[in-house]
């Protein structure tokens, strides 16, 4: 990938970063286990994103 992005190309980025990570865990002992893992997690190798 190229090293200068554009700068909303850069923000779709960071935004499916932060949308990838796991539900924290005060949310699972709240929730008493029923949301574990979140529905919408990717695999970098797996699902690819349409920027």
């Amino acid at each position: 990938m190229a090293r200068s992005k554009h700068f909303a190309r850069k923000k779709r980025l960071i935004k499916a970063c932060k949308q990838n990570s796991s539900v924290p865990v005060w949310v699972v002992v709240k929730t008493r286990g029923k949301f574990r893992r979140h529905p919408k997690i990717r695999n970098w190798r797996r699902t690819k994103l349409k920027l």
